[in-house]
C-alpha cells in the first residue's frame, strides 16, 4: 500500500508529528517554567525534565482534543502522536515521582493536571471547549508548570511557588476576556472589569500575606495596563488582524515574565 493511500484526508501521513496551533500556550508554558525555576534560584537537569514533561503533556492535548472532535471515526495519526507525546510525558512524570524525596507533592500536581484534562475532554465532547470556565481551568493547568519546575528542582513546595502558580494563572487568564472582545457574541467589557478587579484583589492578598514580594506582585500591573490600552483603542483592537493581537499578548507576557523572574533571582544573578 502506498503512503498516499494511508494518509489521512488532511494530506499528512501518520508519521508526521502533530503540533498544537495554540501559540500563546507555548509562551505561557515557558514563562511559567522560568518563573518556577527563578523561585528555586537554580536550573538543574530535573528542571529540564519538568519542562519537557510539561511540553509533551501540552502537545498530547492537541491530538486528544482533535480525536474527541472526530467522535465518529478513529484517526491513526492522532492516536499515534497522542501515544508518543503522552508516553514521553508519563515516563518522565513517573521517573520524577520515583526519584523525588516527597512524591506526594508531585502526585498532587499530577492529580490537578489529570482532573483538568478530564474536564477539558468533557467540555470538548459537549462543544464547550471555548467556554470561559474551561479556558480558565486549562490556563491554570498549563501554569502549573511553575510549581512543577520548583518541586522538581528543589524537592519541596513553598508558598512562593503556589503564589506564582496563582499569579501566572491570573495574568494569563486576563487574555481570555480581552480576546473575547473581538467577537460580538462573547464581547463583555464588564466581564473584563470583573476579572481584572477580582484578580487584582487576589494579587494584593498574596502580597499582604507575604506569599509574594511587592515587585513580584506588581508585575500583574502589566495585565491592567494592557486591558486599559485595549479599552482605549477598542475599535482598532476588535478589527485588527489576529497577528497584531498575538504580538500584543506575547509582548505583555514577556514583560510580565521578565519582571517576575528578575524580582525572584538573587541580586548577584539579576
Amino acid at each position: 500500500m502506498s503512503t498516499t493511500e494511508i494518509a489521512p484526508r488532511s494530506g499528512k501521513s501518520w508519521y508526521h508529528p502533530t503540533l498544537s496551533p495554540e501559540h500563546g500556550v507555548y509562551v505561557m508554558l515557558v514563562v511559567s517554567c522560568l518563573t518556577g525555576a527563578a523561585a528555586a534560584q537554580q536550573w538543574t537537569w530535573t528542571t529540564t525534565l519538568a519542562l519537557i514533561c510539561a511540553y509533551c503533556g501540552f502537545q498530547a492535548e492537541h491530538p486528544f482534543s482533535q480525536q474527541i472532535k472526530q467522535r465518529r471515526s478513529w484517526k491513526p495519526r492522532l492516536l499515534v502522536w497522542l501515544g508518543i507525546y503522552g508516553g514521553i510525558a508519563s515516563a518522565i512524570a513517573l521517573w520524577l515521582l520515583w526519584h523525588h524525596p516527597q512524591p506526594g507533592l508531585l502526585i498532587a500536581l499530577y492529580g490537578v493536571v489529570v482532573v483538568a484534562t478530564l474536564i477539558d475532554g468533557l467540555s470538548i465532547w459537549q462543544r464547550q471547549q471555548k467556554s470561559i470556565g474551561n479556558e480558565l481551568i486549562t490556563f491554570a493547568a498549563v501554569c502549573g508548570t511553575a510549581p512543577l519546575a520548583y518541586v522538581a528542582t528543589t524537592g519541596t513546595l513553598s508558598t512562593t511557588a503556589i503564589a506564582l502558580w496563582l499569579l501566572n494563572s491570573l495574568f494569563f487568564s486576563s487574555a481570555i476576556f480581552t480576546v473575547k472582545l473581538r467577537k460580538v457574541r462573547t464581547a463583555s467589557v464588564w466581564g473584563g472589569f470583573l476579572c481584572h478587579a477580582i484578580s487584582t484583589g487576589l494579587v494584593v492578598l498574596l502580597w499582604q500575606t507575604n506569599w509574594l514580594a511587592p515587585v513580584t506582585a506588581g508585575a500583574f500591573s502589566v495585565a491592567l495596563l494592557k486591558f486599559a490600552l485595549i479599552l482605549w483603542q477598542k475599535d482598532w483592537y476588535c478589527n485588527t488582524k489576529i497577528q497584531y493581537v498575538a504580538m500584543i499578548e506575547t509582548s505583555a507576557s514577556l514583560l510580565f515574565g521578565s519582571i517576575v523572574i528578575l524580582s525572584l533571582l538573587p541580586a548577584h544573578l539579576s
